[in-house]
């Protein structure tokens, strides 16, 4: 709860992942992916119930096993690979006995994310009275040195070339969207149908707590992060 508003915190994980196949129940430091995020949820301060959203039963149950509610069991229709990421979560809202003032999207692909992540980005919603947040981390890459490849392998970059900054020096700092947390009041959602929109903020979360995992590289990368013990 933050103030007086109630929090649903919704974990969204569906069965068919193609990048790394059953990946939510993959093991990471010797527990299925999925509960690193159920047990972030969970530690919570203003994160009120945390449920499930999924078609698969094995994740279903790794979730319960780490803590989650799974008051209800994701329509296939909403577990498509073009399903939108905002459709499971306002079949969540609609599933559930109890209207809440927000909602936080929690996705198992960002095991790193904290409690503490969880929580910024909630009071960051609330005291800035913004529809929306999402949590983003430094870019990688400026979009000043990025391009967009033609099928002949000629290259347009991504920024008009009078615009680019060729000197490290005076880059501006970028950031991209690293998938950990979403909250936004649930009357916008509805209303919006997206996280995004012209008010919604930014919440910056460190590199070492965005590691998001897509690939099989992603989720070694994240069990070496284990391994040198530096989450």
């Amino acid at each position: 709860m933050i103030g007086t508003a109630s929090v649903l915190g919704v974990v969204t994980a569906r069965g068919g992942s193609k990048g790394v196949p059953r990946k939510n129940v993959a093991l990471l430091g010797r527990k299925p992916l999925i509960a690193w995020t159920v047990e972030a949820a969970l530690a919570s301060r203003t994160v009120d119930r945390v449920i499930v959203s999924s078609d698969d039963s094995e994740i279903i149950d790794a979730a319960v096993a780490a803590g989650a509610e799974a008051p209800f069991i994701r329509p296939a229709e909403l577990a498509r690979d073009d399903t939108p990421g905002t459709a499971p979560v306002l079949h969540a809202l609609d599933s559930v006995d109890q209207d809440y003032e927000y909602v936080v999207l929690l996705q198992p692909t960002s095991p790193f994310r904290t409690a503490e992540d969880i929580d910024a980005a909630v009071e960051l919603c609330a005291g800035s009275r913004a529809p929306a947040v999402v949590s983003v981390c430094p870019a990688k890459t400026s979009p000043h040195w990025m391009f967009f490849v033609g099928e002949d392998g000629s290259m347009e970059p991504a920024i008009p070339a009078e615009k680019v900054i060729g000197r490290r020096q005076e880059l501006p700092p970028a950031f991209e969207l690293n998938g950990a947390v979403y909250v936004a009041r649930t009357d916008w959602l509805r209303e919006n149908g997206s996280f995004f929109g012209g008010e919604t903020l930014a919440y910056v979360m460190p590199e070492e707590r965005s590691v998001e995992i897509d690939t099989p590289l992603d989720l070694l990368v994240a069990r070496a992060i284990l391994d040198d013990g530096e989450v």
